[in-house]
């Protein structure tokens, strides 16, 4: 299992500039581990899946913390919605092209967010640690401790107080004045074991004070979409 990595453009990125910037300056590629040759779900809604004894509406009505991660139906993917699309001073510039959707702002922010399945071999003892793993997965330095709490939106009606679904985020500090110039970065991510599949959320920003303001905007206009 090997992290497909190109400078110059090459490999099949996964994200788009913030999280080259963030884990070293070359495209990313996440390949699917297990299935890398498989298709790519669509970023959205996943195909209701029956499955006996799983109750996904009050799944997806309350909060999907790390620890909640086993409610999940097995194998059925997440979706992540377009939404941000919508958003004041925002663009939508590619809609889910192998599987990520890319956004720019009028200030210069450019946002990428994806969904990938098949992630069995990510999965580790609970989402929390799974997750962790997806981060070292792209870049080995990555440890645990750099990782902080952040949520998604979780389902629920654009416009109204709905659930959360707990994720991990990454965020690196643009270059101080005087030094070559970089960009404010972060990224969030979650792993869901049960379902098998991750969600990836990468931002880009000239200066911090505008990855804060392209942050509250994904946290109210990107929505991960509840399986089923």
């Amino acid at each position: 299992m090997g992290l497909r990595t190109g400078c110059g453009g090459a490999g099949r990125a996964f994200v788009v500039a913030a999280a080259a910037a963030l884990l070293g300056g070359c495209s990313i590629g996440v390949p699917d581990p297990a299935a890398s040759s498989n298709p790519l779900p669509a970023s959205g809604p996943a195909t209701p899946t029956i499955t006996p004894g799983h109750d996904a509406g009050a799944v997806a009505a309350r909060d999907m913390p790390f620890s909640a991660g086993s409610a999940l139906a097995h194998g059925v993917p997440v979706g992540l919605s377009e939404d941000l699309a919508e958003a004041p001073h925002w663009k939508q510039m590619v809609s889910n092209a192998g599987g990520t959707s890319r956004y720019q702002k009028s200030d210069g922010c450019q946002v990428a967010a994806g969904v990938r399945q098949n992630q069995w071999p990510l999965v580790a003892a609970d989402d929390r640690e799974s997750t962790a793993a997806l981060f070292a997965y792209l870049d080995p330095t990555i440890l645990p401790a750099y990782l902080k709490p952040a949520s998604l939106r979780w389902g629920g009606e654009r416009g109204k107080p709905g659930p959360d679904v707990e994720v991990l985020a990454l965020e690196r500090a643009a270059k101080p004045s005087g030094q070559k110039p970089g960009r404010a970065t972060a990224v969030l991510a979650r792993v869901f074991g049960t379902a098998g599949s991750s969600v990836y959320v990468s931002a880009s920003c000239p200066t911090a004070a505008a990855l804060a303001a392209a942050r509250a905007d994904i946290a109210q206009w990107l929505t991960v979409v509840p399986p089923g």
